[in-house]
């Protein structure tokens, strides 16, 4: 069974002094909170609940995605 952990999480600064953490193979996996770790606990929320579905619909979750990270010049 997969886990958050199988998978690459990213946590970015959002509008509002606020916090966004996704899982970009997972549409739909994302979570927000006013602070980093408060959007990742969230998104451990969201992942319970989008597992719980798919085993429902009995679907194989989506491997992960390699990122690539650019720097902006």
């Amino acid at each position: 069974m997969k886990s958050l952990k199988d998978y690459t999480i990213v946590i970015r600064p959002d509008d509002n002094n606020t916090y966004v953490a996704y899982v970009p193979a997972i549409e739909g996996c994302h979570a927000w909170g006013e602070t980093s770790e408060a959007a990742r606990a969230e998104l451990d929320n969201v992942f319970a609940m989008i597992l719980e579905e798919y085993q429902e619909m009995n679907r194989s979750f989506p491997q992960d995605v390699e990122l690539l990270v650019a720097n902006a010049s």
